[in-house]
This record gives C-alpha cells, sequence and structure tokens, in this order.
C-alpha cells in the first residue's frame, strides 16, 4: 500500500517529493472500494470520464473481434471486445473481454472480469457432457451486486 509501506519507506532512501493532484482519484485498497470504483464508470455522468479529447486514455491493443449481440437489453454498461451476448439482460455492469452471457442470463451491479481464452461450442458441449462448467454465465442465471473473477 502506498500510504502505509511505500512511501514511508522511500522517505528514508530516496528523494521523495509531493505534487498536489486535482483530478479524478480513487482508493481501491479494498474489494468494496474496487468493486464500488469500477460501478461508478457506469454512472451517467461519470466521475471519470473515458473519452475526453482534452484527456485521452489509451489501453493495449487487444486484436479482438467486436462484441457480438444477439436479442439483449443493455443498460448503463460498460461491454469490452470479444464477447459474445445471447439474449440477456446486462444492467449497470462492466463486462470484461471475452465474456459469455448465455440466453436468460442477468447481470446487474456486476463486474465481469473476462476471460483469458475463447471455448468453441464443441469444447463447451463436451465439458457440459462431463459435468463440467464452461466460461461464462450460464442460460437463465441471475447475478447482481458481485464481482465475477477470470474464467
Amino acid at each position: 500500500d502506498f500510504g502505509s509501506e511505500i512511501l514511508p519507506r522511500a522517505l528514508h532512501d530516496h528523494n521523495v517529493q509531493a505534487y498536489v493532484f486535482t483530478d479524478y482519484w480513487e482508493d481501491i485498497g479494498t474489494i468494496r472500494s474496487f468493486f464500488d470504483a469500477n460501478m461508478a464508470l457506469c454512472e451517467q455522468p461519470p466521475k471519470f470520464e473515458f473519452y475526453d479529447p482534452k484527456t485521452p486514455f489509451f489501453t493495449s491493443p487487444r486484436y479482438l473481434p467486436p462484441t457480438k449481440s444477439d436479442k439483449c437489453r443493455i443498460k448503463e454498461a460498460i461491454i469490452s471486445h470479444g464477447c459474445f451476448l445471447r439474449e440477456c439482460k446486462i444492467e449497470h455492469s462492466i463486462i470484461g473481454v471475452r465474456s459469455r452471457l448465455n440466453s436468460g442470463s442477468e447481470l446487474k451491479n456486476a463486474m465481469m472480469m473476462g476471460a483469458d481464452l475463447y471455448e468453441t461450442e464443441d469444447e463447451i458441449s463436451r465439458l457440459m457432457s462431463e459435468g463440467k462448467v464452461p466460461i461464462g454465465v450460464g442460460e437463465n442465471t441471475k447475478i447482481s451486486n458481485c464481482i465475477i473473477d477470470m474464467n
């Protein structure tokens, strides 16, 4: 933690100087504050604006296809690249890369971190026939007020 560990130690070994920062900042030192800071990005207007031309926001290129959605209802959400959204409802949520939401699933006040890889339809069928769970949110699943970890 910067305030309790890194900065106090640096004072002894380095020339530490201060800068008065007056822009957006959120301390995300707890799971709750991490969740709340991310959910605030879905607000209108958000505290932090990704699309301000005066302060452009850049990220690493992912080279993923755009998200594919079919018969979805999406309200106050941020949807990342490469997702498959099928007949789902997403409200006030963040959907990470390569996420999959199946028919009848609903996310509200949720942060879905996404996935590191894609599973093919054949892989998904095989996993389900073996009693295993494929990556993503299954049919008719309702999730609210939570963080869904990667994969």
